[in-house]
C-alpha cells in the first residue's frame, strides 16, 4: 500500500516470537513458558479500590500526568525505595511501561540519532527507536561473563550522533541484578559523552537472595538525564490494566506529555485508584506475591541443573530463567521449535534477544502454577535426555 508511512514500511515487524507460533499450533496442551506474564490474580483491593472508584463517578477526564494523589504518592514510594528526591511534577502515569518507553524514545530521539542497546535486549525496543527514526546500536554483552556490564565495549560503541542508552535493570532475559559498580561505570559513560539513559526497572520489586534494586537515576550527576520507567505489571500482577509511570527530568516533562497527552490523552481515571490502593497498600501483599515466584524459581533452577547439556545460573531478579542449553547440541530457535513440537512446552529462543543470546532459552517461572511448572521440567527432562547422554 504505497501511502503508508516510512515509520511503518521502513521498520522492524514487531514480533512475538514463540507465542505466535504457539498459538498458531492449534493444540489446547501446551504449558506457555514464553510469556513474560505474572500468573497470580489481581489482588482483591486493588480491585475493590477500583470498583469503588467506578461506582462513584470516576469516569470522567483528569489530570493528563496523572491523578495527583496517586502521583504524590509514587513520589513518596520514589523517595523511600529508589533514592530518587522528585516531586509528583516529575511524574506521568502511563498506559503500562511499553508507553512510557514509546512516548521517552519519541520524544529525545531525532533522525538519523543512535540509541545503544545492551544486548540481550528487549526486541520491542528496536522497533521504537526505529519508528523515532534513529538507529538501534547493539552492544554485546559477554555470556561467559555473566552478561555484566562492560564500560570498555559499551564506550566502543558510542559515536558522535549516539543520544542515549537503553538499560533494563532487572534485566529480562537475562535475570541480572546489576550491581552499583557496574551502574557506575555505565554512569560515568553517559556524563562523559553527554548521554541520556532510559532506564526500564519494570522487575524493581522481583529480587531474590539479598540483591539490592538500584535505579541509575539515584546516582550522582545522573537525576537530569535518566528517564525512569515503572509498572505495576509484574509486581502487583497487573499486566492486563495497562499501567505504568515515568520518572524525568523537570526540563524534559512538557516533551513527554506532548507525546503521551497527544496519542492517549490520559491513562483511565478510575484504574489509577487501582494504582494508588497498590502502592500505599499493605506490603504483605507484594511480599506474597515474590514468595510465590521465588518457589517456582528454586524449582526451575534446580531441575533445569539436573537435565544434561544444560546448566542455568540463578537469576538474581526477574521472573525468567536462562540456560544455557548449548550442551544439547541444538541452536537456541532449534531447540524451542522442537521443544514446542514434541513436548508441548513453550519457551522463548534466546537468539530472540539478540545473538548474544545464542545457545539459551527464556524460561517464564512466573507465567504459570507451581503444579504446571514442575509437569514442564518433566517434559523438558525427557526431551533433552532422549538427545544427550546422561553423563554429558
Amino acid at each position: 500500500m504505497k501511502h503508508l508511512a516510512k515509520r511503518i514500511t521502513n521498520t522492524s515487524p514487531k514480533s512475538f516470537g514463540m507465542f505466535q507460533k504457539a498459538a498458531m499450533s492449534g493444540r489446547d496442551d501446551l504449558i506457555h513458558l514464553e510469556v513474560g506474564r505474572p500468573f497470580a490474580d489481581t489482588p482483591q483491593p486493588i480491585k475493590d479500590a477500583t470498583i469503588k472508584a467506578l461506582q462513584d463517578g470516576c469516569v470522567h477526564y483528569s489530570d493528563l500526568a496523572g491523578l495527583p494523589h496517586l502521583r504524590e504518592a509514587l513520589a513518596e514510594k520514589l523517595k523511600r525505595k529508589n533514592k530518587l528526591d522528585v516531586g509528583a511534577d516529575r511524574i506521568i502515569v502511563t498506559n503500562g511501561l511499553t508507553h512510557g518507553s514509546y512516548a521517552a524514545l519519541m520524544a529525545f530521539l531525532d533522525e538519523g540519532d543512535e540509541a545503544i542497546l545492551l544486548e540481550p535486549y528487549y526486541p520491542q525496543h528496536i522497533g521504537k527507536i526505529e519508528m523515532a527514526g534513529a538507529v538501534p546500536v547493539i552492544a554485546p554483552l559477554d555470556a561467559a561473563n555473566g552478561f555484566r556490564l562492560d564500560a570498555a565495549m559499551i564506550e566502543a560503541k558510542i559515536t558522535d550522533r549516539t543520544k542515549m542508552i537503553v538499560l533494563i535493570n532487572p534485566c529480562n532475559p537475562t535475570g541480572r541484578v546489576y550491581s552499583r559498580d557496574e551502574l557506575q561505570s555505565l554512569a560515568d559513560l553517559a556524563i562523559k559523552h553527554d548521554l541520556l539513559v532510559v532506564s526500564d526497572e519494570v522487575y524493581e520489586d522481583i529480587l531474590y537472595d539479598n540483591a539490592e534494586h538500584i535505579s541509575i537515576a539515584s546516582l550522582d550527576g545522573m537525576d537530569d538525564r535518566t528517564v525512569t520507567l515503572f509498572a505495576f505489571t509484574k509486581s502487583y500482577a497487573m499486566d492486563g490494566w495497562r499501567l505504568g509511570y515515568m520518572v524525568a527530568p523537570k526540563a524534559a516533562i512538557g516533551a513527554l506529555l506532548k507525546i503521551t497527552a497527544n496519542d492517549v490523552t490520559h491513562v483511565n481515571t478510575f484504574i489509577q485508584e487501582g494504582a494508588y490502593a497498590a502502592v500505599t497498600g499493605d506490603p504483605a501483599i507484594l511480599d506474597g506475591l515474590i514468595a510465590e515466584d521465588a518457589e517456582k524459581r528454586q524449582m526451575v533452577v534446580s531441575r533445569l541443573n539436573q537435565m544434561p547439556g544444560i546448566t542455568c545460573e540463578w537469576p538474581e531478579g526477574t521472573i525468567y530463567a536462562f540456560p544455557d542449553i548449548s550442551g544439547t547440541g541444538l541452536r537456541s530457535q532449534e531447540f524451542a521449535d522442537k521443544l514446542l513440537d514434541e513436548s508441548g512446552v513453550v519457551v522463548e529462543a534466546g537468539s530472540f534477544y539478540g545473538q548474544t543470546g545464542e545457545g539459551h532459552v527464556r524460561v517464564c517461572f512466573g507465567s504459570t502454577s507451581l503444579a504446571e511448572i514442575d509437569t514442564a521440567m518433566s517434559r523438558i527432562q525427557a526431551f533433552v535426555s532422549a538427545r544427550v547422554p546422561e553423563e554429558a
